[in-house]
């Protein structure tokens, strides 16, 4: 990791922190769990010069899409209680995406059985 590189991805990371409604503790904390890790840290730099996603990270078999598309599930369940604070946002969601990723690597298996029960109300037994 370079030294440019980190400046750009850093005030990257300010930014979607700014518009996600997130301080300069939380940003200074994902901050240092991003560049603490290699495969996220990859794929956040990826995301910065192309705005797609690598995918090619995985941890427990979850790519950030996997994340992404969980969180909106779970933001469907949200709005259902009437909590909407990622409600057209799509910086929050992103940011989210990438933070969920980096608590994932630390404990995989409470993210894992999160993302395959709590989720939205489409349809019951969907993960059955």
């Amino acid at each position: 990791m370079n030294g440019e590189e980190k400046k750009r991805a850093y005030e990257w990371a300010k930014a979607l922190c700014h518009y996600a409604g997130k301080d300069e503790i939380f940003l200074g904390r994902f901050f240092e769990m991003l560049t603490a890790s290699e495969g996220v840290w990859r794929e956040f730099l990826y995301y910065l010069e192309h705005q797609n996603f690598l995918c090619e990270y995985q941890v427990a078999g979850y790519s950030l899409i996997d994340i992404m598309v969980w969180q909106m599930d779970h933001f469907k369940a949200q709005l259902d209680r009437d909590r909407t604070q990622m409600k057209s946002n799509g910086d929050r969601m992103l940011l989210e995406a990438f933070h969920t990723m980096l608590l994932m690597e630390r404990d995989p298996q409470y993210y894992v059985n999160l993302m395959q029960s709590e989720t939205g109300t489409d349809y019951p037994g969907k993960y059955q």
